[in-house]
């Protein structure tokens, strides 16, 4: 875990509050837009972030060191989406067979248009995308974890995690290349690439409270 972390914690294990409010006030709000992007309930995402710090604060002193703390701190707000959707880790096991040619291509050195744009689209098709989609496009892109540490959240295997980002990464280039297809002058050329670059800037900018 990162050393600014490692110390918040190391100090809060010891019982100091003040270090303990600064983990919160660091990672509430990423806690937050995992919640909500699974749940879709902005209530329900406010329960999870507090009671996911709850949880926390009277784990610290069986938190391995070895793992990174967001991993953990991923895992307990999944766990408590797990009591909210009860059927979601079912789902979250169930694999599709890949569409040949859906690995990522090399990004096009041309963006189509305003990528402020084409994100605010991605934005909001990601809040229609099944469940177990959003979980890991959010663990991905917005939360910028990575495949094994995912895989360490979920509790999946490693080419699980791989093939349920392929196919998220497919529906939305699917919606968008149909979007720009509408768009007068743009000529669609949706790759999966373009969204993954674009889902990744969308980490800061697009953002929940």
């Amino acid at each position: 875990m990162g050393n600014h972390d490692a110390e918040l914690v190391a100090r809060a294990r010891q019982g100091d509050e003040v270090a303990f409010e600064q983990i919160v006030v660091k990672h509430q709000r990423y806690v937050f837009n995992l919640a909500y992007r699974v749940l879709n309930d902005y209530a329900e995402a406010e329960e999870i972030t507090q009671e996911a710090f709850v949880r926390v604060w009277r784990g610290l002193a069986g938190f391995q060191d070895r793992a990174r703390f967001t991993t953990w701190l991923y895992r307990i707000v999944y766990n408590l989406c797990l009591n909210r959707l009860p059927g979601l880790q079912r789902e979250m096991r169930q694999t599709e067979p890949l569409d040949e040619g859906l690995a990522e291509t090399a990004p096009s050195p041309t963006d189509l248009f305003d990528e402020r744009e084409r994100a605010a689209f991605l934005h909001e098709q990601l809040a229609r995308l099944p469940v177990k989609y959003r979980l890991i496009i959010t663990l991905r892109h917005l939360q910028e974890l990575s495949y094994e540490e995912i895989a360490a959240v979920l509790n999946l295997p490693l080419g699980t995690v791989k093939t349920h980002l392929h196919r998220a990464h497919r529906l939305l280039a699917d919606r968008l290349e149909h979007w720009e297809d509408g768009a007068p002058g743009k000529e669609g050329n949706a790759e999966t690439s373009g969204v993954s670059r674009t889902l990744f800037s969308m980490g800061a900018s697009h953002a929940l409270p």
